[in-house]
């Protein structure tokens, strides 16, 4: 047998609804096709997500982190890192003659 490592990406591209835990970590649920992850991040990661509410029109986020423990509602998502894109409108495709 071959062991392996299970990291998880989820994204999003609206901003979660979160409750402030101690010490002003942000907890917040998301639902990925029937299957709810509890993510805690810390102040500086949540950060980035009302940075890009206020900065972009459109924005993706990227939640990576590996399966944590069994919750009443789905699983945690452990060791948790974000990253937050700007999500640029698709342009027209159609070449203009010259």
């Amino acid at each position: 047998m071959v062991s392996g490592n299970l990291e998880l990406t989820i994204k999003i591209k609206d901003m979660p609804d979160a409750k402030t835990m101690t010490n002003g970590w942000k907890q917040f649920d998301i639902d990925c096709n029937g299957v709810v992850f509890t993510i805690a991040v810390k102040p500086k990661a949540w950060k980035k997500f009302e940075e890009a509410q206020a900065a972009y029109p459109q924005w993706v986020a990227a939640i990576k982190g590996k399966l944590g423990k069994r919750t009443a509602k789905g699983f945690m998502l452990d060791e948790v890192g974000i990253q937050v894109f700007e999500k640029k409108p698709k342009g027209d495709k159609t070449a203009e003659e010259v």
